[in-house]
C-alpha cells in the first residue's frame, strides 16, 4: 500500500476517535444521573455501575489514537528528527490502552483514581502535550501543512495548560478547582479532539 493510501486510511482514525468517546461519555452520563460531567472526571465513569463501558472506551479510542499517529507521520513530509512528534501521538494512544487497563475503582463510596491510572493518564496527557508542538514544526517544514501549524502549536499550549491545571489546581481534594474537574478536562478534550478531527480530514483529503 502507498503511504499516503496508508495515511488516508488510517486517518478515518482520528475522525472516529473523538466521537466515539464523546457518544459514550455522553451516554454514560444519561445512564447514570449520580455522576457529574462538571465535577468527575471522565475516568471515574469506571467507577460506576456500567464501568465496563468506559473500560471499552478506552481500550478503542486508545487503539485509534495509536492509529492516528501514524496516519500523521505518513501524511505529513518527513523532517530531521520529525518523527518524535507522530511517536508521542502513538504514545498517547498507549497511555490511554493502559488508563482502561487500571481502571478507577468505588472505594468506600467514593470514586478513586488507582495509581496504574495514573500513569496511564499522565503518559496520555504528557505526550500530547508533547506532541502537538513537535508536530506543528514538522507541518510548518511542509508546504502542504504550513497552514495548520501554527493552530497545532496553539492546541498543544493550550492543552498543557489545561492538562498542568487539572493536575495541580482541580484533581485532588481540597484544590481550588476541584469543583470543576470534570468540565476543565472536558474542555482540554474538546480542544484536542477538534485539532484531531481538523488534521485527520486534511490527511484523508490531502492523500487521495
Amino acid at each position: 500500500m502507498h503511504p499516503s493510501a496508508s495515511a488516508r486510511h488510517l486517518a478515518l482514525a482520528g475522525l472516529v476517535g473523538p466521537v466515539w468517546f464523546t457518544a459514550l461519555v455522553i451516554l454514560q452520563g444519561v445512564l447514570q444521573p449520580d455522576y457529574s460531567h462538571v465535577a468527575l472526571p471522565i475516568s471515574a465513569l469506571a467507577a460506576w455501575p456500567l464501568g465496563w463501558v468506559q473500560i471499552l472506551n478506552f481500550l478503542v479510542v486508545g487503539a485509534l489514537m495509536t492509529a492516528f499517529g501514524v496516519a500523521v507521520h505518513l501524511g505529513v513530509r518527513p523532517s530531521r528528527g520529525g518523527v518524535i512528534g507522530p511517536a508521542l501521538l502513538v504514545a498517547n494512544g498507549i497511555g490511554i490502552v493502559i488508563a482502561g487497563v487500571f481502571p478507577w475503582v468505588m472505594v468506600d463510596g467514593v470514586p478513586t483514581e488507582t495509581p496504574g491510572h495514573v500513569v496511564g493518564a499522565i503518559v496520555a496527557f504528557g505526550s500530547i502535550s508533547l506532541a502537538l508542538p513537535l508536530v506543528s514544526r514538522r507541518m510548518r517544514l511542509d508546504p502542504s501543512w504550513r497552514d495548520v501549524s501554527t493552530y497545532t502549536m496553539v492546541t498543544g499550549i493550550a492543552v498543557l495548560l489545561l492538562f498542568v491545571a487539572m493536575g495541580a489546581f482541580a484533581i485532588d481534594d481540597g484544590t481550588p478547582l476541584h469543583p470543576w474537574a470534570g468540565l476543565i478536562q472536558r474542555i482540554l478534550c474538546a480542544i484536542w479532539f477538534t485539532w484531531m478531527i481538523v488534521v485527520a480530514s486534511r490527511l484523508r483529503t490531502q492523500s487521495r
